[in-house]
């Protein structure tokens, strides 16, 4: 299994770092990502629990379904299904309040062998860091 794990300190307040970081069509905002759409509402809020967000990337397509959600402190959620196929083993976004700002650690686990668990760590890592790059470039501005 391999355990991807980006972090980043954001310059603005936690609250904001999450409403950014759990509505994914900000994550157009990079190069990256082509599309985001949410498909289907969660349960108390449009990204809760029960949400289904689709995904197109440069790297592949992914179908997710947050499975916890913890306004303004976390969110988990799975990648039901992925072209290029990869068993997802789960995700989660974490947010605490720090000096300077907000930090975020952005976590996945894909079921890899050594190959393609290497590629996945280098662009998965990439385009998660470009992401939370964005974020902050977009809120340290406001």
């Amino acid at each position: 299994m391999e355990t991807i794990v980006v972090e980043r300190t954001i310059a603005a307040p936690l609250e904001k770092v999450f409403e950014w970081c759990a509505d994914t069509t900000n994550y157009e905002r990079t190069a990256w990502v082509l599309r985001d759409k949410l498909t289907r509402p969660g349960e108390g809020a449009a990204y809760g629990v029960g949400a289904i967000r689709r995904h197109t990337w440069l790297i592949g397509h992914f179908h997710e379904r947050i499975t916890s959600y913890d306004p303004p402190h976390s969110f988990e959620y799975v990648v039901d299904r992925s072209f290029p196929p990869i068993p997802h083993k789960g995700a989660s976004m974490t947010f605490t309040t720090v000096p300077g700002g907000t930090g975020v650690a952005w976590t996945t686990a894909i079921d890899a062998g050594p190959l393609v668990g290497r590629i996945a760590r280098t662009v998965v890592g990439h385009v998660f860091g470009r992401i939370l790059n964005a974020c902050n470039k977009e809120l340290a501005s406001k």
